[in-house]
């Protein structure tokens, strides 16, 4: 999908993982603003530098009076995650997305980022498509599921409304350079602590990681496939991985030991169907050991040439 070029793109939650990588790369050929809360100023300094806009925004308690309307695409990535407040993460998501939506009404595309942790749990190996049941629990992020599947609907209901051709995408697991790293560098950190990784009793999870770089990649084609009613395409890498084969492979990559401890509460990610995404966007570029071989190095440097070193 061809990157688009002199348009006006808003990008929420382009400090963290998914988003900093999609808007320095559209940054290039386009005008980019950012909205965030921007607790960090070396990330805002980060952005601006690459000539992107930048304008502080609190989804949970500012408006958006003096934000630009004539935005000709949106991705909104931003999220509020909560901390066990179940009507916070509800209100504070779907009643800010909402605003965000009526405010950019006349875009083009708007491009809601939602998850694969709204599905229902299957079997372990299941591979989910977009119209398998939803659900709403998770015993990690209880709120996290619950504010997405809410504002789901909302985003639904708003791009009908106002006419606004929507795309939502159910993100698996993302990994890359910037923000916490995804899924592969938080394990890694367990790992580095000595900590061990619960896991099923019986076979492993199954994911689809996706490499930030095609999430970048992807977004243009995600945009074009926006539609009234809305358009859900399920969003991960071309790969499907077990954990314990992700985790092995991170511990022979650094030489850092991995401790699997069999539990009945474990981190649960999902794999998917990609019919729906290749027909969208295409193919993805990183193939998923280098990928994550990829992200961890720019973590932690050397990482992964440490176990080479100790074999030899």
């Amino acid at each position: 999908m061809q990157t688009p070029t002199g348009k006006k793109i808003l990008i929420t939650g382009a400090t963290g993982l998914v988003a900093r990588t999609a808007a320095e790369t559209l940054a290039r050929d386009n005008e980019v603003w950012c909205l965030g809360r921007f607790s960090d100023p070396e990330t805002e300094r980060g952005l601006r530098d690459r000539g992107i806009r930048t304008r502080r925004w609190d989804m949970a308690a500012d408006g958006l009076d003096g934000v630009p309307e004539d935005f000709t695409h949106v991705l909104h990535a931003a999220v509020e995650r909560g901390d066990g407040d179940f009507e916070e993460v509800v209100t504070v998501n779907s009643v800010g997305t909402g605003r965000l939506m009526n405010h950019c009404r006349t875009a083009e595309s708007f491009l809601f980022l939602s998850t694969s942790a709204i599905y229902a749990p299957r079997t372990l190996d299941h591979r989910y498509t977009e119209t398998d049941p939803l659900a709403a629990h998770s015993a990690f992020l209880p709120t996290y599921p619950v504010g997405k599947l809410a504002t789901e609907g909302a985003v639904r209901a708003l791009a009908v409304t106002l006419g606004l051709p929507t795309t939502i995408a159910r993100l698996n697991v993302a990994y890359g350079p910037h923000g916490h790293g995804g899924a592969p560098v938080i394990y890694y950190r367990t790992m580095l602590a000595g900590e061990p990784v619960a896991v099923p009793h019986t076979d492993q999870h199954y994911c689809s990681p996706i490499h930030t770089d095609d999430i970048a990649r992807h977004v243009p084609g995600l945009w074009a496939a926006a539609t009234v009613p809305t358009t859900v395409v399920n969003w991960g890498g071309d790969d499907v991985v077990g954990v314990r084969d992700l985790l092995t492979y991170i511990s022979e990559l650094t030489g850092v030991p991995v401790d699997f401890v069999p539990s009945d509460v474990t981190r649960a990610v999902v794999a998917y169907d990609d019919t729906r995404r290749r027909s969208l966007v295409g193919a993805c570029e990183w193939s998923w050991r280098d990928g994550v071989r990829q992200a961890l190095e720019a973590h932690f440097p050397g990482c992964a040439t440490a176990a080479a070193r100790q074999t030899r």
